[in-house]
């Protein structure tokens, strides 16, 4: 029963991470059906990452209130509506609210879902969790062929209605695989927010060390990297856009045995090795100019930071006690990701403001470096918290 519930929680990550990228595939069709400017549809984008942030550190609270099964099955049930309202939808503000919800369904997934696998499976967290990592990761990689696919044969709004019928059958699912398990009667809701909260604040700044100064140089490095090779290495946009597709390809990989290696390796060493590898492929990035070697480089790109989320993941979630599980990596996740989310903007604008993107590029590769040097000192002598797995 528990490897159903798990699997359920594998197909749910595939919808919630496939309703966050088949915008970017339906981006001309909106426009096109919508009669306004790319702008708008830009917008449209960002409000889906805007809802997956927002909803975070409020679901740690609702955490406190209601078992993390519960909350899953609420967010399989958001995705739905939310989706189905997106296929009704006739204006843009409809439009707009609908994709807001379903950025929202899917933050507020991941914060009860990988605290609750962590809960199923504790001695095989960072495999478990790689593994439901890897299925999200999968749908980004298939998500422009099945839109495709789906727009061959009908319209846009297909694909949401196909995403909403999805989104019901996982909820069903997940609904009758909890009522014939012993989950529902042995759960209890998390420990009081803020008290959980201050207890473990050293534990969430070294997290934030760990993956959101990563995560800043991530999120500006593959929103431009299209631009980026174009622009400076000169390959077409369409080999730009295959290499993006590699970098989050080689994503798979990196999930599914990254997970594993973070359960049989120490934990801290291997996270600054990522690290230490991720910024040493991007400072790569700026000198290799072949088409070869491009290649070879965005896959180590992709490796290395789709690595590090089961790494941290399992980093963090050993060295919390069950019952604050959910709610301080809701703090957690939800402190990163504002962290993170700025990163494209301050690309945006250094390069805006006369900055070539190698300069900028390498400026955030020296802060990650930074980084990696701070966490490796207070590793050394033994100052930093929780309990990491040997």
């Amino acid at each position: 029963m528990r490897k159903r519930l798990f699997g359920t929680l594998c197909g749910l990550a595939f919808l919630m991470n496939f309703g966050r990228t088949i915008f970017a595939p339906l981006f001309d069709p909106l426009t096109v059906a919508f009669g306004t400017d790319r702008a708008t549809i830009g917008i449209l984008i960002s409000l889906v990452w805007l809802g997956t942030a927002v909803p975070r550190i409020p679901m740690g609270y609702v955490l406190t209130h209601i078992p993390r099964h519960q909350a899953v099955l609420g967010t399989g049930i958001i995705l739905a509506g939310a989706s189905a309202l997106i296929a009704l939808a006739y204006s843009i503000p409809t439009l707009q609210v609908g994709t807001f919800l379903l950025g929202m369904a899917s933050g507020a997934y991941y914060v009860a879902a990988v605290p609750l696998i962590a809960e199923l499976y504790p001695d095989a967290v960072g495999r478990t969790v790689g593994i439901h990592g890897a299925a999200a990761q999968l749908s980004a990689v298939l998500a422009p062929t099945l839109v495709v696919g789906i727009l061959l044969v009908a319209s846009w709004r297909m694909v949401f209605v196909a995403l909403a019928v999805f989104a019901i059958i996982s909820s069903i699912l997940l609904a009758t695989v909890i009522r014939g398990s012993s989950i529902a009667d042995d759960a209890t809701p998390d420990h009081a927010f803020l008290a959980a909260v201050r207890s473990h604040w050293r534990l969430i700044a070294t997290g934030l060390l760990m993956v959101g100064v990563a995560g800043f140089m991530w999120q500006g490095l593959f929103n431009f990297y299209v631009v980026y090779l174009n622009v400076v290495k000169g390959l077409p946009m369409t080999t730009a856009n295959l290499l993006l597709t590699v970098v989050f390809a080689a994503g798979l990989p990196a999930f599914w045995f990254g997970g594993r290696l973070a359960d049989r390796l120490p934990i801290v060493p291997y996270i600054l090795a990522i690290l230490t590898g991720f910024v040493g492929s991007v400072v790569a990035l700026i000198s290799v100019g072949g088409l070869a070697g491009l290649i070879v480089i965005s896959v180590c790109i992709g490796y290395s930071i789709h690595s590090l989320f089961p790494a941290l993941d399992t980093y963090f979630l050993n060295s919390l006690p069950d019952e604050s599980r959910g709610v301080v990596y809701a703090a957690f996740t939800g402190l990163s990701l504002l962290i993170e989310a700025t990163g494209t903007a301050v690309v945006g604008l250094l390069t805006e403001a006369g900055y070539r993107f190698d300069v900028v590029f390498l400026g955030l590769a020296l802060l990650v470096g930074s980084a990696i040097v701070v966490l490796a000192g207070l590793y050394v002598t033994n100052r930093l918290p929780g309990k990491p797995v040997p």
